[in-house]
């Protein structure tokens, strides 16, 4: 007979023998599983595209946008989405850097397509952190954060690139350097400035495609462009086709690696030169310019379906926005005249501080993890892609990268918003002018616009206007009624959060860091603005 002693050890036994076996299966799995797969990232970036131009960001736009409309549908649209610059080449740093532009030696204005490069090979940008996680990382399109041409002789192109014969020291024949493949892309094909600054040359992979033999120039009224040499290859009607061929055909590519991959399409439109390809003209029944546009939304139409044909739509995410606000040269007047405002209901446009210089539209679709249909009113900015992808792709960003970034992951769940960490942002015009926004005040620190509206810096009675401006965002969108004579605890507290900000050489967490020196030295003007600021 067994003893009940005898049965409790056998069953003992047992129950041990199956717990050790079902953790050492517990343990094979984890070890066996495999890990999430990161996302695909699309960065459409557009040129001088209003906030008011695409219809779910404007109720009584007149351009016709359904692709990208739906693209908002199908993921999160942002109301309060900003640029860190009114104008391209500052943004494109930021967007990039995930560091404000005027950290830069750019304190003003735009980059011409024979300037220096603007990043310096040691600075982390998104393309060269999304390697570090094993992204294979493209750009397709306008650079306008200068490079390197090789040069016949000496050290210098010879001019600044404004005027037809500052290009004829450059040797076409030879790479640049200092180039897209410099910080971090492995493929690289675009042309150097905005499509109306010469050279109209594409460079792939840092080796020009042709030898211009040419010279081109347009003088019409939406398709002009500055005279210059010009590729054989290079088509102005023809650049913004041919960008989304080069995008598709890597998305293609792509779509049969295991590999994540990252496509930075800055595109040069709808900017000057205005040319919708034929079959486009006259659509809109609005003028060139939205003609442009409703060409763009059908490309962001066909970046869609391809997605969905390579079966990699779920876990792509696909960012579309704009560089700043739309250009005078889309003619505001016309568009006016139809019932159509770039701006919508906002002051001002392009190169401004006002909101129409910097306000953009911002959707971002991934339909693996962000739910469809949804609207955020958070501000954020364009240098917050950066910290993005570090949370995407579970990095640690140093205390030297991204100082101006904060991470919108956060904002892609509504059960985490509150994690979303900006708590201000810092606006600049094509002057160099500051803005800060907290919450629903916004300090401007100049009379004016900063930049190509009324009242212009240049102005004959700007001097007779108050130096700062204080606008309540919640009350009066369309910053019409400076309250800073009524709030000066305000704008005593934003002015200070601003030079903090600018000294401290972040406003991320992080050590204090250095601001780069303005090129060649020169003063940075527009800080003297704190020194002795005139509030009558």
């Amino acid at each position: 007979m067994f003893t009940y002693k005898f049965w409790c050890i056998i069953l003992f036994t047992a129950v041990c023998s199956f717990l050790i076996i079902g953790c050492k299966d517990n343990v094979e799995q984890k070890k066996t599983a495999a890990p999430e797969k990161l996302p695909n990232i699309i960065y459409v970036l557009t040129d001088d595209l209003g906030y008011g131009d695409i219809n779910t960001f404007n109720e009584n736009g007149k351009i016709k946008t359904p692709h990208i409309d739906a693209l908002a549908a199908e993921g999160l649209k942002f109301t309060d989405a900003h640029t860190s610059s009114a104008v391209c080449t500052p943004t494109r740093y930021g967007i990039l850097t995930g560091r404000y532009n005027w950290r830069s030696p750019l304190k003003q204005g735009v980059l011409t397509g024979v300037s220096k490069a603007l990043i310096p090979n040691d600075r982390t940008t998104a393309a060269s952190l999304l390697k570090r996680a094993g992204y294979n990382t493209s750009f397709v399109g306008k650079w306008h954060l200068g490079w390197d041409w090789a040069l016949l002789e000496g050290d210098s192109v010879g001019g600044t690139g404004w005027n037809p014969t500052d290009y004829k020291n450059i040797d076409f024949s030879k790479p640049i350097t200092n180039g897209p493949k410099d910080v971090g892309f492995d493929y690289s094909y675009g042309h150097s400035g905005s499509l109306d600054m010469a050279p109209y040359v594409y460079v792939e992979n840092s080796i020009p495609t042709s030898i211009p033999q040419k010279i081109t120039v347009d003088k019409g009224k939406y398709t002009w462009w500055r005279e210059g040499p010009t590729g054989e290859d290079f088509k102005h009607e023809d650049v913004t086709p041919n960008f989304f061929r080069k995008s598709f055909s890597y998305i293609e590519k792509q779509s049969e690696s295991d590999t994540p991959f990252f496509l930075y399409l800055a595109l040069p439109s709808p900017h000057t030169p205005i040319l919708p390809t034929e079959d486009w003209f006259g659509k809109s029944n609005l003028n060139p310019y939205a003609d442009f546009v409703m060409q763009i939304d059908d490309y962001i139409g066909k970046l869609k379906a391809l997605l969905e044909e390579k079966g990699i739509a779920e876990n792509t995410i696909v960012i579309f926005t704009s560089d700043n606000g739309c250009s005078p040269q889309a003619d505001f007047e016309i568009l006016g005249e139809k019932g159509h405002d770039p701006s919508a209901i906002y002051r001002g446009h392009k190169a401004d501080i006002y909101e129409g210089g910097h306000r953009v539209p911002f959707i971002v679709s991934w339909p693996k993890r962000i739910q469809a249909g949804g609207i955020s009113n958070a501000t954020i900015c364009t240098t917050d892609f950066l910290a993005t992808c570090a949370d995407i792709a579970n990095l640690e960003l140093k205390d030297n990268e991204g100082e101006d970034s904060f991470s919108m992951l956060p904002l892609f769940s509504k059960d985490k918003i509150d994690k979303y960490e900006r708590k201000a942002t810092i606006h600049s015009s094509i002057n160099g002018s500051f803005a800060i926004r907290k919450s629903n005040y916004k300090l401007v620190m100049s009379a004016g616009s900063g930049g190509w509206s009324y009242p212009k810096p240049n102005d004959k009675d700007i001097e007779t206007l108050p130096q700062i401006q204080l606008f309540d965002l919640s009350k009066d969108p369309t910053e019409e009624h400076n309250l800073y004579s009524e709030k000066p605890e305000v704008v005593e507290e934003l002015k200070l959060l601003l030079k903090n900000t600018i000294d401290n050489g972040r406003s991320s967490k992080g050590s204090k860091q250095s601001n780069d020196p303005n090129f060649k030295d020169a003063e940075w003007k527009q800080l003297l603005v704190f020194e002795n600021q005139n509030h009558e």
